[in-house]
């Protein structure tokens, strides 16, 4: 087992994390977080995007308001 833990991490550090070594690497501060800000920008999008559709569907009149329209309340 001890085998198969360490191929994990040779996977990981050394194969799917290796191109973050080049970030660490960098001077700019900005530029080495610049995958953490397409993330971010990514997400203000998604965010942006459902409140449009909550919106959308909260105009049209289809969302059930009552008090048991949800089993959870």
């Amino acid at each position: 087992m001890k085998a198969f833990f360490e191929g994990i991490e040779n996977l990981f550090v050394n194969g799917l994390f290796a191109p973050f070594d080049f970030f660490r690497e960098m001077q700019n501060w900005w530029t080495a977080n610049s995958v953490n800000w397409i993330f971010a920008i990514i997400g203000f999008i998604a965010l942006i995007y459902w409140l449009r559709q909550i919106r959308i569907f909260d105009a049209q009149g289809e969302e059930d308001h009552t008090v048991t329209a949800h089993s959870y309340l």
